[in-house]
């Protein structure tokens, strides 16, 4: 697993995770377009997970009147997402911390991508619930990460598919048994069944599935 404190795996974040997430620039353009659905012109919007700043930077290209808060608990990551963003950086604002230490004032909508799969059922639910809080009515929440079947057989055909089109990508670390089985042990990854639910637990309403690349899924819900 990548730590997001060591400044070598932090410098080469972009890079690494644009091999290892398919269509990563289009699920970033497809989100935004989920959120400016629900969103006004001159929109706040929330970001959960916001270090390295990828997200930040393709929302605010796309949206020159939004603007942003990015919470992250590695420091470091933030800094990248700093450099990541440029002049763009004057429109948002970028916090250490997690959930509880955004904002409560309403957003207009938010995001959290590849990050929920770091985190315990229990958690996750919890964090879902305060990101439901700070939302508007109707705002519009996107959501995607690492999600797969967790039968031994389910969970061992998608992390080998998932190592394969890393290694096609040219990162063929990933495709061995090592790096499958700190997966395996490292992330607490939920079925997309059981993902879709703890949305809807959360308070998520109109949950659907808007992307699915391999062993990751992504998913818009509105807060009730």
């Amino acid at each position: 697993m990548t730590s997001f404190s060591n400044p070598v795996s932090v410098s080469g974040y972009a890079q690494r995770t644009a091999r290892l997430v398919p269509g990563l620039t289009d699920l970033h353009r497809m989100t935004a377009l989920l959120l400016a659905e629900r969103s006004p012109e001159e929109a706040r919007i929330l970001v959960l997970g916001a270090g390295g700043g990828l997200e930040l930077k393709a929302f605010a290209g796309m949206y020159p009147n939004w603007r942003f808060c990015g919470v992250d608990p590695s420091t470091e990551m933030l800094d990248q997402a700093r450099t990541e963003l440029g002049t763009l950086a004057a429109r948002v604002q970028l916090l250490n911390g997690y959930i509880e230490n955004a904002p409560e004032d309403p957003f207009d909508g938010a995001v959290c991508l590849l990050t929920l799969h770091f985190l315990p059922e229990e958690e996750r639910l919890r964090t879902l619930r305060e990101i439901h809080r700070r939302l508007k009515p109707g705002a519009a929440f996107v959501a995607a990460h690492h999600s797969f079947p967790n039968d031994a057989a389910g969970k061992d055909r998608w992390l080998a598919r998932y190592a394969a089109f890393a290694a096609a990508s040219g990162m063929p670390g990933m495709q061995s048994e090592n790096g499958i089985a700190a997966m395996k042990e490292r992330l607490p990854v939920l079925p997309p069944e059981e993902d879709a639910a703890l949305l809807r637990e959360a308070g998520f309403s109109d949950v659907e599935l808007f992307y699915c690349a391999f062993t990751f899924k992504g998913w818009v819900g509105y807060a009730n």
